[in-house]
């Protein structure tokens, strides 16, 4: 069965190598948003030697999430509000999502959809998981940020600067991608191709056409 686990820094390996798929976490602490600029020149300063330099160090070992949030700064406050906060794709991080998995050993990566398989490797390897957010809920998301701690890297533009976020129960978040390797979207993958074969069996097609891998009139399966 499932189970539901609330988290918070210090997070450390043995507890995120106990979250299988399936499971429900609720996070409280510090989480930094990144899109595809900063994660750029995160790997960028990496490979230059600067590790050091990069600015927000609760990343390290932290959590990190696929997001670039709809802010306002309120003048007589002097501070930003996140008036709403949805995850973006993740699969196209996937690449470069490994590297800061490895280089950074990030504990908890958050997201929309799937990533790669370079990325289960990469979290067998360090002790990580990837958790899902919900579709649409991206006005519950901001309510659950207490404060925005601090903003990094605005040259790059206001959805891809680097948000430093103080949450508490954020949530509910999936484990989609565990430390074993484990992967929701590999088993609804297994889950739907069985029932598209029982489909088509009962129905008597030969031609089986689905989304994926495409396939066309001509027979020829795309797999890219």
């Amino acid at each position: 069965m499932p189970s539901v686990y609330e988290l918070s820094l210090p997070l450390d390996e043995e507890a995120i190598r106990a979250l299988r798929v399936g499971d429900t976490v609720f996070y409280s602490g510090i989480l930094h948003t990144i899109r595809d600029m900063g994660h750029r020149r995160i790997i960028a300063m990496v490979d230059e030697g600067r590790k050091e330099e990069i600015p927000f160090k609760t990343m390290f070992n932290g959590v990190l999430w696929h997001c670039g949030p709809v802010v306002k700064y309120l003048e007589d406050e002097e501070k930003w509000v996140v008036k709403s906060a949805g995850s973006t794709t993740s699969s196209r991080f996937s690449e470069l999502g490994k590297r800061l998995i490895e280089d950074l050993d990030l504990r908890l990566t958050i997201g929309k959809g799937t990533m790669t398989k370079m990325v289960y490797d990469a979290m067998k390897k360090t002790g990580s998981c990837y958790l899902n957010t919900t579709g649409g809920c991206a006005a519950m998301y901001a309510q659950q940020i207490e404060a925005v701690e601090n903003v990094y890297w605005t040259d790059l533009g206001l959805p891809e600067a680097c948000w430093t976020l103080r949450v508490k129960d954020f949530g509910p978040l999936m484990v989609s991608i565990d430390s074993t390797g484990d992967s929701l979207y590999d088993r609804l993958q297994v889950d739907l191709k069985k029932n598209l074969e029982e489909l088509y069996q009962e129905h008597g097609l030969k031609d089986k056409y689905a989304f994926w891998p495409k396939r066309v009139a001509s027979g020829v399966s795309i797999e890219h």
